[in-house]
């Protein structure tokens, strides 16, 4: 139990719903990408033409996936995230609690769940990454928001200009997987679990280095960095005017989209080669940011004159419980497709997998409703709070 006048999480009862519907849209929104890292082999995800089906109603489900999920939806829930790091310090130096002693322990342990279901269950993992970068982008939280975009924006677009200068330079390795080691990836994920570690570690090992390094810090420092300006603006939280949110809405889509589907023309028109594959990314990369915040002026659009709609009320659960079910996602993926479960790896096509989608959302959000229909958090939420605050929280809704 929270001992009188010691740190503790924010009540149900004062939580943002905008907010929370908004995670959950996210967090729901990102399984349409990560599905295929939990299906087919790693390297489809980044030349589609490689497995997955690339032909009728597969690559419509592809084009779908890319034009309005790829890199958008992990736009907004990074963006969330550095939010929600503003709104944590704030609320402990209100209170006059230690606000950078309990970040650190909350990072600290963020860090070590991602650690374990990183190198233990799926190589996908975005928590070790967003830890990684947590622990220095709050030393900017008090910055003017003016200053924070600009420093976001910077960070943000380091990686696209990497893109453009390696763009001659693709080697045809990168692109064009040799058919032996896409095979030798579905055995292994159809293996056993002590099997998959022999290309999960040194994947995540690779995720956690080389692709950190070169893309990952940049762009999830940058996201983090505008989440806390336009948290601090009131975007997030639908504090604006209906007509901010409705231009926001319209310039994103109205760009993004077809900046996006430019992309899709050039790497056409290229026959998906090798030496045009670089060249390719900037603009998925630059036109799902715009997209996603497209996403965030619809969304509260849509949420100021709903905010008891089931929709509303589904989202915000999910929003509520997004660390619980950000893993639950991958047990239930991993069970499917690994050897230890259903062992179906690389036996689903694109739009077999959206199947699997539209599957595990009507697992998750039904079961994040009733859950917290007797429980303050979900369960993985309430061990992360435990530790931080160093005692054990109250669970159930009836607790004091």
């Amino acid at each position: 139990m929270t001992k009188k006048g010691s740190p503790s999480p924010t009540p149900p009862s004062e939580r943002n719903v905008s907010l929370d519907a908004l995670r959950g849209f996210a967090l729901l929104g990102i399984l349409v990408i990560n599905i295929q890292t939990f299906s087919m082999p790693f390297e489809a995800l980044s030349n589609p033409t490689l497995y997955g089906g690339f032909e009728g109603s597969d690559y419509f489900s592809w084009l779908v996936a890319h034009v309005f999920f790829q890199g958008s939806f992990i736009t907004l829930f990074t963006v969330m995230f550095g939010g929600g790091i503003v709104l944590f310090t704030e609320s402990k130096d209100a209170k006059d609690h230690s606000a950078t002693r309990l970040y650190y322990r909350r990072t600290f342990w963020l860090l070590v769940i991602g650690l374990a279901h990183a190198y233990l269950l799926w190589y996908g993992d975005i928590l070790v990454m967003y830890a990684l970068c947590a622990l220095w982008v709050v030393s900017v939280r008090d910055w003017e928001p003016a200053a924070q975009v600009r420093l976001g924006a910077v960070l943000f677009a380091f990686p696209a200009v990497l893109y453009i200068l390696l763009g001659p330079g693709t080697s045809p390795e990168f692109w064009n997987v040799p058919e032996a080691v896409l095979r030798s990836q579905i055995e292994t994920y159809r293996g056993g679990w002590l099997t998959q570690m022999e290309h999960r570690i040194p994947t995540a090992f690779s995720q956690h280095t080389n692709t950190f390094l070169v893309q990952g810090f940049w762009r999830i420092s940058g996201l983090m960095i505008v989440g806390m300006a336009v948290f601090r603006w009131g975007l997030l939280t639908n504090e604006r005017d209906a007509g901010d949110y409705a231009r926001l809405f319209a310039a994103g889509i109205l760009t993004g989209i077809p900046l996006i589907l430019a992309g899709v023309w050039y790497m056409s028109s290229n026959g998906w080669s090798a030496d045009a594959a670089l060249w390719w990314r900037p603009f998925n990369y630059v036109g799902a940011i715009l997209v996603g915040f497209g996403y965030v002026g619809g969304l509260m659009l849509y949420l100021r004159s709903r905010t008891q709609s089931l929709v509303t009320k589904a989202l915000a659960a999910v929003g509520r419980t997004a660390f619980t079910n950000y893993l639950l996602q991958t047990v239930i993926a991993t069970t499917i497709f690994y050897g230890h479960g259903f062992g179906l790896f690389g036996t689903a096509s694109r739009t077999e997998q959206m199947g699997f989608v539209v599957l595990i959302w009507a697992i998750q959000i039904p079961l994040s409703v009733l859950w917290l229909r007797r429980y303050r958090f979900g369960p993985v939420e309430w061990l992360w709070r435990s530790l931080t605050y160093g005692e054990k929280q109250p669970m159930r809704v009836d607790m004091e």
